[in-house]
Order: C-alpha cells, then sequence, then structure tokens
C-alpha cells in the first residue's frame, strides 16, 4: 500500500517512546542485516512491501481517487480528541467488529478496527488473511486484491520474518504484529463514500532469546477509501504514509519475555470515534 496523499492533520500532543538501538533481548548476537532483511521489507504493521506494490498495482483506476467530485467535504477537519460517546458496533464477525453507523463518526470507527485486523498477525496466514479480504473490502476489491495479496506473503517471505509457511513462529518465539490507533479524521464524506485516514502506532517483529529482529514500533498514517455497501462500510481502496512521529522518549527496552507475556495478557479494543 503506496505512501497516501499528503494531507496536513490537526496539531497533537507528543508522546514519549524509546527504540532499542541494540538487540535487547539478550540471546544471539544481531548478526550484520544482509541487503533483502526481513525489517527492510516491511513498512507498516503486518503489512509487507511486496504487498504494497501488488495493491498499488490492483488499484490503479479502481475510481476512487481522493477527488471525488461528490464529496462535500475536501479538506481534513479538526476534530476533538475525545470520545464521542457513541458505541460503534453491537456485533462481530470472525473476531472482527461489523454493523456501523452511515455517519462520519461510523465511518472512522469502521477505519480504525478494520486498521487493527489488516495489521494484525491474521495476515500471515493465507486463510485469516482471505476471511479478512472478503470481509473487509468491497466484493469487487476482494476479487482484485486476492492473488496479488497470496502471492507478497509468499513461502520465502514469511521465512524472511521468521514464520514458517503457516505463518507460525518458531517454538518459544512470539511474533508480534499489531496497529494501535490513536485517532482519525474525515477527509471527505457523503452517505455512500468516505474517505478517512488513521493515525496510528505499529509494533511488529519477533520476541524470543534467539530473535534477531525484536519488536519495534513504527508511526503511520492509514488512509481508507470507504464505500457503504450492503448495510456497512467496505474498503474500497487505501493507502499508507510515514508519521506523523513523536519525539523517542528514554523508556527501558522490554525484554523478550516482557514482550511475550504482554502481547498474550493484553488484548486488543473495539474502537469507537
Amino acid at each position: 500500500m503506496n505512501p497516501g496523499d499528503e494531507q496536513t492533520y490537526a496539531d497533537t500532543g507528543h508522546t514519549r517512546t524509546r527504540l532499542p538501538d541494540s538487540d535487547p533481548y539478550g540471546g544471539a548476537p544481531r548478526r550484520t542485516p544482509p541487503r533483502s532483511s526481513p525489517r527492510s521489507l516491511v513498512t507498516v504493521v503486518g503489512v509487507a512491501v511486496l504487498l504494497i506494490a501488488a495493491i498499488a498495482f490492483a488499484n490503479r483506476g479502481d475510481g476512487s481517487s481522493s477527488d471525488r467530485s461528490s464529496a462535500k467535504n475536501d479538506k481534513p477537519t479538526t476534530a476533538p480528541t475525545a470520545a464521542s460517546g457513541t458505541r460503534p458496533v453491537d456485533t462481530k464477525s470472525s473476531g472482527v467488529p461489523t454493523g456501523f453507523t452511515q455517519t462520519q463518526q461510523g465511518a472512522q470507527s469502521a477505519a480504525s478496527n478494520y486498521a487493527v485486523a489488516l495489521g494484525s498477525t491474521d495476515m500471515f496466514n493465507k486463510d485469516s488473511r482471505n476471511a479478512l479480504l472478503h470481509l473487509l473490502y468491497t466484493p469487487e476489491a476482494a476479487t482484485r486484491l486476492g492473488g496479488p495479496m497470496n502471492q507478497a506473503y509468499s513461502a520465502d517471505f514469511l521465512a524472511k520474518m521468521g514464520l514458517d509457511t503457516a505463518g507460525n513462529p518458531p517454538k518459544g518465539s512470539t511474533f508480534v504484529s499489531r496497529v494501535v490507533p490513536v485517532g482519525t479524521t474525515v477527509l471527505q464524506y457523503t452517505d455512500n463514500d468516505a474517505k478517512v485516514a488513521v493515525w496510528y502506532l505499529g509494533l511488529i517483529g519477533m520476541a524470543g532469546t534467539a530473535s534477531t529482529d525484536p519488536v519495534t514500533s513504527s508511526w503511520k498514517t492509514w488512509t481508507f477509501d470507504l464505500r457503504w455497501s450492503d448495510g456497512d462500510w467496505k474498503i474500497v481502496s487505501d493507502t499508507q504514509r510515514d508519521g506523523p512521529a513523536p519525539v523517542p522518549g528514554d523508556d527501558k527496552a522490554a525484554t523478550s519475555d516482557e514482550i511475550s507475556k504482554a502481547i498474550e495478557e493484553y488484548g486488543g479494543f473495539t474502537y469507537a470515534r
């Protein structure tokens, strides 16, 4: 998913984080990364560069560009950071919140929860990936993207990420891939179409004593073109760009065991605008 349009977003406060400057896990010494290291192939949590290129190719000329003439708003508007207090949904499909309202708040809630699902470890397993594709995208987009997605998550790519052909990590290791939305903004909206940007913190890497690719964080903005279809918001196309990233802080990097335990013990949320 190629970097999206360069939009201007509302100023936000600083969050302090620290990225590990060396292997914090104390296992095998870090190897000098090869030219095609796993980290260089991942530009966003759970999404490979190969996948980005494939989707960019598939999305060409899909008619869902950011210049919809029917859009009521062509610029992002400032929105309060406080929660709206409106319950987003009461239902889930395959563990993903669905059934959002046909409103701007509903579109923002949908985009946030879809980003979480598409940034999860489920994307590294063929069956769960295809299920998410058909659940979250319009039928036309799902048909168009199925092949490129499966090709992007090839056995070779999974191996470079330290996973087997089914997307499973080695015994004793925990593969981490999470998206944590920080905020959303509506770039365009009509009753049947919406363009929503989700600013998020991403986590990706392998937690294990022998890992040379520890879990690190990144900041991204994921922009979704949504369409009201079959009683819910569905993705027509999506793009990503780096940042905005806050200044790194001085937090001490966690150990492999601490990261694995946190991933196992701390579940996710249903995100609401």
